[in-house]
Parts: structure tokens; C-alpha cells; sequence
């Protein structure tokens, strides 16, 4: 049983016999647009969206339903070659999301022509997927030049070699529902395993670290993104206010201050931001309160990564 497959006493609503379900593991490099594809199709936010790299660093499940057909959409941690802990954790969450999944979903930045990156996600694409069918997906269409479209899409085509390839628009919507009907589909008979109204199997605690970091990836740079993580230390629901407490970890003093800002200004820009899009979540007012302490090379560390939420063997070093 995967992580996100549910006992069978988790059926929740008979389905006709032609009913479609299975799971769609969205993998690509960072940064080319797998969250904002799943908030898209799922008509709401559940994960993090940032024109920075490695925004996603777990397995996230998109829960899909139509009338014939409930697709579970794993969005995984950009592939990339790791260079601390943390990168490895996200690596080997990727590739396990591919071996379980019944349909690959490839994301490819058809804006840009494929490179090196490009092949390094192909070489594990060949090595995992066995004979489970490849999508293309050649996402931010509108971004591209009409000249370079017939050159770029050939290219990216050469590069994977997929069993069928789309021409979409993450953001627009283009080219997205007709990718919908060929995912439904390729997957196999199957029932219903959640509610047609649930988005997704992870908490409110877990959107809400989600939304907070999402605001410090827009608004820092360099390292400060990357360095920063997000725990989620109080969640109270009441009838018409929900009252968070958040730590944000960073790995250094310097680091610190400027998540903080001059005078709090950038620690207050990202609550501000954070509580207006939870209050739209949760349908309630959000009274958000944010810390910043210094958890010195937590992403180097496996025990602290593991303190952190990420689910990593405490005896690696």
C-alpha cells in the first residue's frame, strides 16, 4: 500500500463500472510549473507557487473528480541534483512517486528549448518508468514565440520521446482539458476512493506552512528561500476566526535579519500576504502569528530535517 492509498473501508460513494481512478505522478524540473497545473485543474490552491526553483519539497496529492473518473495527482519535488540532505529527500520522494504511479505526466518549459536539465530528467524518466505510459506536457504556451513553436516543440519531442504529447498553458488553461480526457482515459477501472468534494489529503495545518513559505519564496532571494522552513506550532479553529502560530527556521543569524526586514517590515509583508490568502481558505478571519529562529544547517541534517516534517532516516549523516 502507498503512502496515499486508501484501506478499503475509505470508499465513499459507488461509481458506475466504466469509473476511471489512479494515480498521475507530475514530475519535471523545478520551476516549470507542476503546482500551478494542479491548482488549476483543481479550481484551488493546495500548493506552494513560485517562479524560484524546488518551491515543492514533498509529495503532494491533488484529488481530481468527475463524474467518471477520480485522478490522484502526485506533485512532486522537482528532480535536480541534490546537493544537501534536503535535495536528497526530495530526489528519492520524485522517484518514488514514479514508480507508483499508473500514468507519468512530464512537465517541459516549452517557452526555452531543452537542455542538459532536460535530458537528466529523461535518463530517470528511462530508468523508473517501466512500461507506464509518458505525457508530455509542454507548458507555458503562451509564452511562446510563434516563430521558434514548430522548432521548440520538435525538440522538447526528440528529447523524451513520449507516448503522446499536449501543448498547454498552465496558467491560461489552454490545451488543460483536453490533457484531462486523455489522462482519464489511460487509467484503469477503478472506484472512487474520496469524497467528491475533498482537494486534497493533507491538512490545514500543512496548506497554511505551505502558504507562509510560498510568501517568503516570492519576496526573499538568493538563499533565504531556500534556507527557510516552516512549522506550524498552533492551529485553533473557532466559529468565525482560525488562530495560527508559525515558526520559520533559517539556518543562519544573517539569514535571520533579513527575513525579519528593517524595523519587521518583511516579516510583517509575509504574514499580511499569508493571512489574506488563508482567510480566503478557510472562510474565516485569520488572527497570524510568525517567529524566526535560527536552526543552524537543518537542511544538512537529517535528524533536523526529520524534526522539520521531512521523513528521512535520523542515522543518515
Amino acid at each position: 500500500m502507498t503512502d496515499f492509498e486508501p484501506e478499503l473501508d475509505s470508499v465513499f460513494e459507488q461509481t458506475s463500472a466504466d469509473h476511471r481512478s489512479g494515480m498521475v505522478a507530475v514530475v519535471g524540473r523545478p520551476n516549470v510549473g507542476k503546482s500551478t497545473l494542479i491548482n488549476h485543474i483543481l479550481g484551488q490552491k493546495i500548493a506552494a507557487v513560485s517562479p524560484k526553483p524546488q518551491t515543492t519539497r514533498k509529495r503532494q496529492l491533488g484529488i481530481y473528480t468527475a463524474q467518471d473518473v477520480q485522478i490522484l495527482f502526485v506533485d512532486t519535488p522537482g528532480l535536480h541534483l541534490p546537493r544537501h540532505k534536503l535535495g536528497e529527500f526530495m530526489v528519492q520522494h520524485a522517484e518514488v512517486a514514479l514508480r507508483e504511479a499508473d500514468v507519468i505526466l512530464l512537465l517541459h518549459d516549452v517557452s526555452q528549448p531543452p537542455d542538459r536539465g532536460d535530458g537528466h530528467i529523461v535518463e530517470t524518466l528511462t530508468r523508473l518508468r517501466g512500461d507506464t505510459p509518458v505525457l508530455l506536457a509542454l507548458n507555458k504556451a503562451d509564452l511562446l514565440d510563434a516563430d521558434k513553436r514548430d522548432r521548440y516543440v520538435a525538440a522538447h519531442i526528440e528529447t523524451v520521446k513520449p507516448t503522446q504529447t499536449f501543448l498547454i498553458s498552465a496558467l491560461t488553461g489552454e490545451g488543460v482539458d483536453t490533457l484531462l480526457q486523455e489522462l482519464t482515459a489511460r487509467l484503469p477501472l477503478g472506484p472512487r476512493y474520496y469524497p467528491a468534494e475533498q482537494l486534497t489529503e493533507v491538512n490545514m495545518r500543512f496548506i497554511a506552512a505551505e502558504t507562509i513559505r510560498e510568501k517568503v519564496m516570492q519576496h526573499t532571494e538568493e538563499e533565504i528561500p531556500h534556507a527557510t522552513a516552516v512549522e506550524i506550532d498552533s492551529y485553533r479553529e473557532m466559529p468565525d476566526q482560525t488562530v495560527i502560530s508559525g515558526i520559520l527556521y533559517v539556518e543562519r543569524d544573517s539569514q535571520k535579519g533579513i527575513l525579519i526586514g528593517k524595523g519587521g517590515a518583511m516579516i510583517k509583508r509575509i504574514g499580511t500576504e499569508a493571512r489574506q490568502d488563508l482567510e480566503a481558505m478557510t472562510e474565516t478571519s485569520v488572527h497570524l502569528e510568525l517567529r524566526v529562529k535560527v536552526l543552524k544547517n537543518w537542511r544538512k541534517d537529517a535528524r533536523l530535517m526529520q524534526r522539520l516534517g521531512y521523513n528521512v532516516a535520523a542515522d543518515e549523516k
